[in-house]
């Protein structure tokens, strides 16, 4: 299964294609008091959501759905999911989810016959993971990271200078023999530092940052078997900066290290065109995703599409206005999206204009 699939995820998407669904995508507002706010805003979104349902379905139709949607958002406790960014809300004649999202999101109201799925994976995907290593001539501290939480890995005396003191004759008789003595046992503490690595990175294969004074960093640096997982040395002594402070110094070298993926991104689409292994355009990439063809997408972050379907299920037109026959979709990329994940490939967005020279959408072909 997909990594960024999680079971709650999964079942949105497996859910029933059923006419009408509703998605409600909303971020949160916390400028003012949230609950009052929020709620404001849902108002907003649920008028939207029944004036395009009742211009386009019976009433029949139209009342279950609005019951549901309306009961939920009058339950919601937006309060208790103070650390969430935004909230997505799907329901149907024959479902109904809500899911708290990590990160802020513009608001979206879909109606359609399938869920928009594509802010559940982008606020996934936004969630960098990564490992920091904290590393001092006393103790070594090892974190899994992401943009909200973190947690120390290891936290035994293995990572502590402490463990090694018998393990040295003690020679203090002048300042050499103690410098000495604190040289070996640190280079110690860094070889078994760097052999945890290996259990940590097979169980957590994940970019590295490594923290640490320019001196200890390029003792490190010479010592390490994971060279190729270390994104970045940072020089500066952090043994006892705050989580807060942790993420505000790792910001800058976070924002750069994704600048470096989206271009090995773009290198990899080039040589994937260079080797006609690859489909761009809405209308290539949806012909080849209904084939079951494709292993990365990579699209816009914001790149929408109104289609209708052409004869063939992987034929596609473009939909200059919206309809209410079955052919019609809102969005085909959130479908594609779908599509791809549930094959078990995999999806990864970039800014804006980024594939304008594939016409905001490409799909890498490894078959």
């Amino acid at each position: 299964m997909n990594a960024n699939i999680t079971p709650e995820i999964r079942e949105v998407m497996e859910a029933l294609h059923y006419r009408p669904s509703v998605s409600i995508i909303q971020p949160f507002d916390t400028k003012v008091g949230l609950k009052t706010e929020l709620s404001h805003a849902l108002k907003i979104a649920v008028d939207k959501a029944e004036l395009e349902l009742t211009s386009n379905y019976s009433s029949e139709l139209v009342q279950p759905v609005l019951n549901k949607l309306k009961l939920i958002v009058k339950e919601l406790k937006p309060e208790s999911q103070k650390q969430k960014k935004s909230v997505a809300i799907f329901v149907s004649p024959v479902f109904e989810k809500v899911l708290y999202l990590d990160v802020p999101v513009e608001q979206k109201v879909i109606v359609d016959d399938s869920f928009e799925i594509r802010d559940l994976i982008y606020s996934k995907k936004q969630l960098h993971n990564y490992l920091l290593l904290i590393l001092s001539s006393k103790e070594s501290k090892l974190f899994l990271f992401n943009s909200e939480n973190f947690a120390q890995l290891i936290p035994d005396r293995s990572f502590s200078i402490d463990s090694y003191m018998n393990d040295v004759p003690e020679r203090v008789t002048n300042f050499s023999d103690a410098d000495e003595r604190k040289e070996i046992l640190t280079e110690k503490l860094l070889h078994q530092v760097d052999l945890a690595m290996d259990e940590v990175l097979n169980k957590y294969p994940l970019p590295v940052f490594v923290m640490g004074t320019e001196r200890t960093n390029g003792r490190f640096r010479h010592i390490t078997k994971h060279s190729r997982n270390i994104i970045a040395f940072i020089n500066g002594n952090y043994e006892d900066s705050s989580f807060s402070q942790l993420k505000l110094i790792m910001k800058p070298h976070i924002e750069k290290w994704l600048k470096e993926k989206q271009k090995e991104l773009l290198s990899k689409i080039e040589e994937a065109a260079g080797k006609k292994k690859i489909a761009k355009g809405i209308n290539e990439v949806w012909r080849d995703v209904m084939q079951n063809k494709g292993q990365l997408l990579l699209v816009e972050k914001n790149f929408m599409y109104a289609a209708q379907l052409g004869g063939d299920d992987d034929v596609l037109y473009k939909a200059d206005e919206p309809h209410t026959n079955t052919s019609f979709i809102k969005d085909a990329v959130d479908d594609i999206i779908e599509k791809i994940l549930l094959n078990g490939g995999d999806v990864e967005f970039v800014e804006e204009n980024a594939l304008i020279g594939f016409d905001h959408i490409a799909l890498i072909n490894y078959y």
